[in-house]
């Protein structure tokens, strides 16, 4: 296991920042600051089930996205630098959540799981895929921040609030 107190090897820093344009629809400028710099806009939305107009990928979506392929991208990465052969690969998720009655709120969301397949075709026998896939998962800052615990911050800011007594 990797020392938790060790100089990182580099750093991945992004900003994003969101902005409501339609019904359900979000534009999220996404701002990479380290180990690269770039800006890129994503934008989201939602089916008619939760008011939307579909014009978009659901946020969902897009989170499946990055970690089926953050995962695919970690696997091609470590195969050339651990010398791997990889002819072809294939990398399925099925995830599952659920929603359930909640004090405040419509509903709250609960994951339930994740289940990942990874298919290699290759020359190279089980046991150096399962040493590749494993530390290409190991490399996945998706998969590494679902496997743990994380503290997520929100600060709120309230602009135009008027005060409830007279």
């Amino acid at each position: 296991m990797a020392d938790q107190t060790a100089k990182p090897i580099f750093e991945v820093k992004f900003d994003a920042a969101g902005k409501a344009v339609g019904k359900m629809r979000n534009e999220v400028t996404l701002v990479a600051r380290q180990p690269f710099q770039t800006t890129n806009m994503l934008a989201t939305d939602e089916g008619a089930f939760q008011g939307g107009e579909e014009t978009a990928p659901t946020p969902l979506e897009y989170f499946l996205t990055g970690l089926v392929g953050c995962l695919m991208t970690q696997i091609r990465v470590f195969a050339k630098r651990m010398k791997v052969q990889i002819d072809d690969l294939e990398v399925t998720c099925q995830a599952h959540w659920s929603a359930h009655k909640d004090e405040v709120g419509p509903y709250q969301g609960r994951p339930e799981g994740f289940q990942i397949n990874v298919r290699v075709e290759t020359p190279e026998g089980r046991a150096r895929i399962e040493e590749l896939v494993g530390a290409a998962r190991r490399g996945c800052f998706v998969e590494a921040t679902l496997a743990q615990a994380n503290t997520i911050e929100h600060s709120i800011d309230v602009v135009g609030e008027t005060s409830a007594s007279a």
